[in-house]
């Protein structure tokens, strides 16, 4: 049975969503007026006009005589700005169907959920949103805009992603280039259950391209805590063929070391590439995590613009 799109958004997660925004930090490029930095200037570099001030502006860009004069906040736009591309790469293999016993949701329902409100925020401010999702390779792919109607068809592509299959991060991320025509933000949700070697390189890419690049790497409890006593049988999500009866006390510290060395490696290798890499539990919020996120976002776009010395600090 089919589910409505509104199934994988609830009216409490658009609430939370209404005063929230989602900035580029760095200059995009694409057809239509917006709030974000360009990197064409030209003769913008005179005083085009003022606009509201909303949060996440940068606030070197205020016009305080007009607020002395007006009692509301406005800023002063010189250059051209343009709305923001996005695009959102969904992670539907076998791995990403884990639920532990405690978890709401399993791992793909929660990074679905997070599609859906990235994708809601980002349409609800104007900016144009894509969606694809992948496995070993991808899958199925909606190209960015910024309409209602598109919204509609993404939100119905969450809600038809199944996960399945193996995972080949490094290979999609090459497949997706071409959806990312101008410099604008890439934000993969996935577990990220691939080789790091492989997987860092392919995403540093974008970030070469003049790109922004989010990975928001989703976990269940269990595999962060690993909380089993008792002999269990463990079988791979992705080869249904692969199973192995364990005493899982005896492996517990070996799969703790190895989890932490993972973590480690991929933290490392995202803040050398200027890469933002947010941990995900399936059992949080992810509306306030979302919305953690894009606070401290903002924090940093607008302590970059006070002071362009101020390093970015990773997520």
């Amino acid at each position: 049975m089919n589910q409505a799109p509104s199934s994988v958004l609830s009216a409490e997660d658009r609430d939370a969503l209404a005063n929230l925004q989602f900035l580029a930090r760095g200059v995009v490029e694409g057809l239509h007026a917006g709030r974000h930095r360009s990197p064409h200037k030209g003769a913008s570099i005179q005083f085009k006009e003022h606009r509201a001030y909303v949060r996440g502006d940068e606030i070197r860009s205020i016009d305080w005589k007009l607020f002395g004069k007006t009692d509301r906040l406005y800023i002063r736009q010189y250059e051209d700005e343009t709305s923001l591309r996005c695009m959102i790469l969904l992670d539907q293999s076998g791995s990403m169907a884990y639920q532990g016993k405690l978890a709401p949701l399993s791992k793909h329902q929660f990074a679905v959920r997070l599609a859906a409100c990235l994708a809601t925020l980002l349409v609800g401010q104007q900016d144009s949103v894509g969606l694809a999702t992948f496995d070993t390779k991808l899958n199925s792919v909606l190209p960015a805009r910024s309409t209602p109607k598109h919204l509609h068809s993404v939100l119905q592509m969450l809600v038809q992603s199944r996960p399945a299959a193996e995972t080949s991060l490094a290979s999609v991320l090459e497949q997706s280039v071409p959806q990312l025509k101008r410099r604008g933000i890439l934000v993969l949700i996935s577990d990220c259950f691939d080789s790091i070697d492989k997987l860092l390189p392919a995403l540093s890419y974008f970030r070469h391209t003049g790109s922004e690049v989010v990975v928001m790497q989703v976990w269940d409890r269990d595999e962060l805590e690993f909380p089993f006593r008792n002999r269990t049988q463990f079988r791979s999500l992705e080869q249904a063929t692969n199973q192995r009866i364990v005493d899982p006390i005896a492996i517990r510290n070996a799969y703790l070391k190895q989890v932490a060395a993972f973590q480690q490696a991929l933290s490392v290798g995202c803040g050398k590439a200027r890469i933002d890499l947010i941990q995900c539990v399936s059992d949080q919020d992810y509306s306030k995590l979302l919305s953690s996120y894009l606070a401290s976002r903002a924090g940093r776009r607008n302590a970059k613009a006070v002071d362009p010395t101020v390093s970015e600090r990773r997520s």
